[in-house]
């Protein structure tokens, strides 16, 4: 917990879901939370609620598929806090469908904010940690990065594609930076809501976990000592296959 005290993190795609709940939990364990997300009653309503409740947190309206956004958010969290010693890039959409059904702009969509927003944040935030000489990236993937199936195609190579570059990151980025990859099977969060094909929808929703999990494996790799690096953490429910 005193790992977690003070810290200014970042996190994208927070008016919902995983990005909520990692925001709710880190702040209540005493970070500085910086939110980003497009809906900007939801990060009001969310930052009203953590500063309510004694903790510090501010928003910034961010679209991840736009790099000025992501700028955007990094230097409003170096602005109010003087520095940034996280960032979770976790926005993410889930629009899976049969190949067949030739959903090009979902493909294109999942494209842009899975792999595009996580190299967005990179971008924004590697500069600052170098100049700072510390930093913490924790990129969200997914079950979906170890394992190909059925109606999963493009979604599962957008998720094999962060664990890619989250591993290159973590090579490239020496003794002073850390890189996590945490990927969640399926969760209860409106990325499922996201999905075009109703059967697909209904038949994952009943066996999604709470976002609460999520959060609780993220406050761990933050929490750990400096010279520690938790390079990846898988998180299922038990009744997926």
């Amino acid at each position: 917990m005193s790992n977690i005290q003070n810290k200014v993190i970042i996190i994208t795609g927070a008016s919902s879901g995983m990005g909520k709940a990692a925001a709710t939990l880190l702040a209540e364990r005493g970070a500085k939370v910086v939110v980003g997300a497009r809906r900007k009653q939801q990060l009001d309503e969310l930052v009203t609620t953590i500063t309510s409740k004694g903790g510090s947190a501010s928003f910034q309206v961010t679209d991840v598929t736009k790099r000025s956004d992501v700028e955007n958010l990094v230097k409003h969290a170096v602005n109010t806090y003087g520095k940034v010693d996280v960032i979770i890039n976790n926005a993410g959409v889930m629009p899976i469908s049969p190949l067949d059904d030739l959903l090009v702009e979902d493909w294109e969509k999942m494209i842009d904010v899975n792999i595009k927003g996580v190299l967005y944040g990179i971008a924004a935030a590697l500069p600052v940690f170098r100049k700072q000489g510390s930093g913490h990236f924790i990129n969200i993937a997914s079950t979906a990065g170890h394992k190909t199936v059925q109606n999963q195609s493009v979604y599962s190579g957008t998720k094999y594609a962060v664990r890619a570059i989250s591993e290159g990151l973590r090579q490239e980025a020496g003794d002073k930076l850390r890189v996590t990859i945490i990927s969640p099977g399926m969760t209860r969060t409106s990325v499922v809501d996201s999905m075009t094909n109703p059967e697909v929808k209904a038949r994952l929703k009943d066996i999604a976990m709470p976002a609460d999990a999520i959060a609780r494996s993220i406050a761990f790799a933050i929490e750990q000592p400096a010279e520690i690096d938790v390079n990846e953490v898988i998180v299922r429910p038990t009744a997926q296959g």
